[in-house]
């Protein structure tokens, strides 16, 4: 594909000019063909309006775009004179922070390219990625991130300079290798008046082909791969999104999973560069729930464990309404399921359901979203991993519109997204524009696209496996296109299950139906090479907890409440529940329950709560072994 040398017509979506012509290329979005320029764009554009909060001593506080704009020119001339060039990859180890922002700007304004390493991830794992990004710059968080580099045992050769943004617990720390933030500023400042203008002029060397990240995927197989997303990449996610999900400027949303991934890095770095959306950054993984009432977003996005950790919730307390409190509840769902199901089908409510819905709204939804900070949500967007469509169809019902979208690192997570105007559950949407999609003969879905990245990091030969001869991307998920042009998701190519009868089966359909109990967390299906289907499940600890308690069910630690009789005898129930919807070779005949509390620092776990499924099986291959020894 070779450059347009006419620019392309502009449109106005929200304020914000794109390409009238998705797809076409150089790609615009404000007249800004690189992310630095975007970002100098939208500094200078209004300075004084509010780009993002964070909590201090309880306290939201807001920060403007000038502010944001100071901040990641003195980090990046700070780079600049501790040797940074060019090319050169940083390594951001922290928890989501207005700094984050500021690193990943600043880097890439002066030519660098941004990554970031999982804060979850061990002092190995940090070795690897450190190793394999020939990183010279490491930006850590604090003292347990520091520790983590400190224990490999090589010392990280490479790495020249650690960056620490929080001082507390080592003023004690000596040697040149090591630096504050405050120093780091220090010296972009003193750069910026020996050279003024060098920012700005570095912003003026980007170009659209240029890598502006760096993304290592979460290595659910095998080690974790560097993708190389330039900013055209980046730029042509922006476009899609701000035509199909456009927000409002100045709409709140919340920043809480991980930057280092994709799917928030577009959601609370990038995209509120073209939407000029205000972001808030939750005040650890552990609150957001309290942070998502307190800020009341127009916009959240989060993987399917957060939607169903509410869902959950809300269960718990209608279970532990009073009497008259629980009937409300019922018949407020009642009517909302009515009306879930007449938008599904396109069809209104007649005056007896339409009223049933306005009193449930008024008597019972209304107060739920309150509480759950979800009142003004216009736009919810599930995405990372696939979403019951039994629960989409549950927040329906409660007023809540959450809208499945598909993408993965390697097409800057633009793909597919249901919206508004076109939202089929139990789909992943029609195509984002400037995007196409198709199905190969083994049904495996390929796109293409402006989108699609550039390849590994060091690694042609697996770039070039990624790629199709004709340019397209592999996605390495199996589905269909329905007429509308609607798109399923299946399952994945390497999981598909061949019994020892012959049958193909795709685990993820039955996975996602038994994940929609509020008693399972996950749930792994087993059964390749083997006369019938198996599964590992994990509970629900909060939900079955409740469940032990409210049945006498004795326990003394997590491990014994997966061995009591009465909750495998409830897990039972859910499972066979499930399997009343399959036909006999997909239903379940045995299962186990995995015993130990699973966090993202557990290898089992990627950092976006999915189960890695070959190392769940070689670790639980005991538990396997038991249900097939009969």
């Amino acid at each position: 594909m070779t450059r347009h040398d006419k620019i392309p017509a502009m449109v106005t979506v929200k304020g914000t000019a794109i390409n009238a012509e998705p797809g076409s290329r150089p790609v615009l979005v404000d007249g800004a063909d690189t992310i630095p320029r975007l970002f100098q764009h939208r500094c200078k554009q209004d300075p004084a309006r509010v780009a993002h909060r964070e909590k201090t001593l309880g306290i939201w506080r807001a920060f403007s775009w000038d502010d944001y704009w100071n901040h990641a020119k003195w980090i990046g001339l700070g780079l600049k004179r501790l040797g940074l060039k060019r090319g050169d990859v940083v390594q951001i180890l922290s928890e989501d922070r207005k700094e984050w922002l500021y690193f990943d700007m600043g880097i890439q304004c002066v030519g660098g390219i941004a990554s970031g390493i999982y804060t979850t991830d061990a002092a190995t794992q940090v070795a690897y990625i450190l190793k394999d990004s020939a990183c010279r710059f490491l930006i850590v968080e604090n003292e347990e991130q520091l520790d983590k580099f400190l224990e490999i045992p090589d010392g990280a050769p490479g790495v020249e300079k650690v960056i620490i943004l929080e001082e507390e617990g080592l003023h004690a720390l000596e040697g040149d290798r090591y630096m504050f933030l405050p120093e780091l500023y220090a010296l972009g400042q003193d750069e910026e008046k020996a050279a003024p203008g060098s920012f700005e002029a570095e912003i003026g060397q980007s170009a659209p082909e240029d890598v502006a990240l760096l993304i290592y995927t979460s290595g659910t197989t095998g080690a974790p791969k560097g993708a190389m997303l330039s900013h055209e990449n980046i730029l042509a996610a922006m476009q899609a999104g701000l035509r199909e999900l456009a927000v409002e400027p100045g709409a709140e949303q919340l920043c809480f999973l991980p930057l280092c991934h994709i799917f928030e890095r577009n959601n609370s770095s990038y995209f509120p560069l073209a939407a000029r959306s205000i972001v808030n950054f939750a005040e650890s993984p552990e609150t957001v729930f309290d942070n998502l009432r307190e800020v009341s977003p127009q916009s959240f996005s989060a993987v399917p464990r957060v939607w169903e950790k509410v869902y959950s919730r809300v269960l718990i307390l209608a279970q532990e309404a009073t009497p008259l409190g629980r009937l409300a509840f019922s018949l407020a769902m009642k009517a909302g399921f009515a009306r879930a199901d007449a938008q599904a089908a396109g069809k209104s409510l007649g005056p007896i359901k339409g009223l049933a819905v306005g009193l449930a709204d008024m008597l019972v939804f209304r107060n739920l979203r309150q509480l759950l900070g979800m009142d003004r949500l216009k736009q919810g967007i599930s995405g990372a991993a696939p979403i019951s469509p039994a629960l989409l169809r549950w927040y329906r019902a409660v007023g809540v519109p959450i809208y499945e979208g598909y993408g993965m690192t390697e097409n800057a997570a633009t793909c597919t997204v249901n919206r508004p105007a076109a939202n089929r559950l139990g789909t992943v949407g029609p195509v984002m524009p400037g995007v196409t999609v198709r199905i190969a003969d083994d049904g495996e879905i390929q796109s293409h696209g402006l989108t699609n990245f550039k390849g590994y990091w060091n690694l042609p030969e697996k770039t070039a496996e990624t790629f199709t001869a004709d340019g397209w991307l592999r996605t390495g998920d199996i589905g269909r296109v329905d007429e509308a042009g609607f798109l399923t998701i299946t399952g994945r190519l390497k999981d598909i299950i061949i019994t020892a009868g012959g049958k193909n089966i795709t685990p993820a359909e039955i996975e996602s139906r038994l994940k929609f109990s509020h008693y399972i967390a996950d749930a792994v299906v087993i059964g390749d090479k083997r006369k019938y289907l198996s599964c590992l499940v994990m509970i629900d600890q909060e939900n079955v907890e409740k469940f032990a308690q409210d049945h006498k069910v004795p326990f003394s630690d997590f491990a014994s409440l997966c061995r009591a009789p009465q909750v495998l005898d409830l897990i039972k129930a859910e499972v066979d529940q499930v399997n009343i919807e399959f036909a006999r070779v997909e239903q379940i005949k045995d299962f186990r329950l995995i015993d130990v509390l699973l966090t993202a620092e557990d290898e089992e776990l990627t950092a976006t709560m999915k189960l890695k499924r070959a190392t769940v099986e070689k670790r639980h291959k005991a538990l396997i072994d038991d249900m097939y020894r009969s």
